[in-house]
């Protein structure tokens, strides 16, 4: 199926370009090493590129139709103390729409991405993607549908979405989609003095059948259920329901706050609500060249009613950036996981030049890396280590 619509979608890219429409050509390639010797001597090195095609054209003074079709071919090496070497490589579609808008409005079909809120390290409001705050190209995948957005004069906003063929866990989530229904929901967002407010929907049908495992560990049930005998619930695809609120303001500081609110119609779990929430702010000290502070806390909670207490998670995140000069930057995140009593710290450093960006990565965590668990290649962040990664953009 997902082969289905990247070619379909493809072909109408390559026929639009008998528009005579205006194109660029570009593309970003990315190296890098990880040595992580502590628990174990563990190494990867990989290479990824992402070509990127985009075109548009004025159909009228102030209506364009635009495209961009990009994709992601990458290989990893890794090797570990003790086991076999492992090779790992793919090229997929990273992303792959088309466009036409005007100065007020856009519809937005095809892979593409999809993400809003305001937190920037422990997001409530993770729904689409799956950005990494430690990544520094901010890499992830898109998602399958259409998006169409309305903008008025007063900066109030209002979306439209309905996506298709999204199979696969995305954002916090921890269960399939049933690939055999539509997804879809909105959101509206609101100027308010000195800031704005967001609201937002969706509703989606899920296959647990295929996150049996990964739904026992999450709730901490042994594969007997732990439900007071041993039968199988019946596991029938189900409708999930969202709901997600934000707000912003810009004062001396800035400030902001999360809020998703999330029920599945399971009728043998005895906890079907979670609830996740973030509040964050930032400010910019007058030191040296400017020192950027930033600070979230994030909650969640899987509860039987929608304010219950239930069980859960709560961390705390610091993030200090300083512009060393003109070239370099650095970078420092300190993460803590109040249930677990651990912490996590991430130092970077950055050097741009023109055309290359060269980053250096120090990290000193856990042995078990519970952080970040729906984002891949987590396990090579575990204990401590570093990283090189060298970026070439043309």
């Amino acid at each position: 199926m997902r082969k289905r619509k990247t070619t379909i979608l493809l072909g109408m890219i390559l026929l639009s370009l008998n528009l005579h429409a205006q194109w660029k050509f570009e593309g970003q390639s990315i190296g890098w090493g990880t040595i992580n010797p502590d628990p174990s001597l563990q190494f990867q090195s990989g290479l990824r590129y992402l070509p990127s095609l985009s075109w548009g054209k004025f159909v009228k003074s102030n209506l364009v139709f635009d495209s961009e079709f990009s994709a992601n071919m990458y290989g990893t090496w890794t090797t570990k103390k003790n086991a076999n070497d492992e090779w790992n490589g793919k090229i997929k579609p990273y992303r792959l729409w088309i466009r036409l808008a005007d100065n007020q409005w856009e519809f937005r079909a095809g892979l593409q991405k999809i993400n809003f809120g305001s937190a920037t390290l422990l997001r409530s409001l993770m729904w689409f993607d799956r950005i990494d705050p430690r990544d520094p190209l901010q890499l992830t995948d898109g998602v399958y549908g259409l998006l169409a957005r309305y903008y008025f004069v007063n900066n109030t906003n209002i979306w439209f979405w309905g996506l298709y063929g999204n199979q696969d866990p995305k954002g916090w989530e921890l269960l399939s989609t049933d690939k055999e229904t539509l997804e879809w929901g909105g959101r509206i967002q609101m100027p308010v003095p000195k800031g704005e407010i967001g609201l937002a929907f969706h509703q989606r049908r899920v296959a647990p059948e295929r996150d049996i495992q990964r739904l026992t560990s999450f709730l901490g049930l042994s594969n007997s259920w732990d439900f007071g005998n041993t039968e199988m619930p019946n596991l029938r695809k189900t409708w999930e329901r969202r709901v997600g609120f934000d707000t912003r303001w810009d004062i001396e500081i800035g400030l902001w706050t999360e809020l998703a609110m999330i029920h599945t119609d399971f009728d043998w779990l005895p906890k079907s609500w979670q609830r996740l929430w973030t509040l964050g702010a930032d400010y910019t000290f007058s030191v040296g060249n400017g020192l950027h502070a930033l600070y979230e806390h994030f909650g969640f909670r899987l509860v039987d009613n929608l304010w219950g207490q239930g069980d859960g998670a709560e961390l705390s995140a610091l993030s200090l950036n300083y512009p060393i000069g003109m070239l370099d930057n650095l970078t420092g995140m300190l993460y803590f996981d109040w249930e677990n009593e651990s912490w996590y710290r991430f130092v970077q450093w950055q050097r741009a030049y023109d055309n290359w960006l060269i980053f250096g990565m120090v990290f000193w965590n856990p042995d078990t890396f519970d952080l970040y668990q729906n984002i891949s290649g987590n396990n090579l962040f575990a204990g401590k280590g570093f990283q090189i990664m060298i970026v070439f953009n043309h």
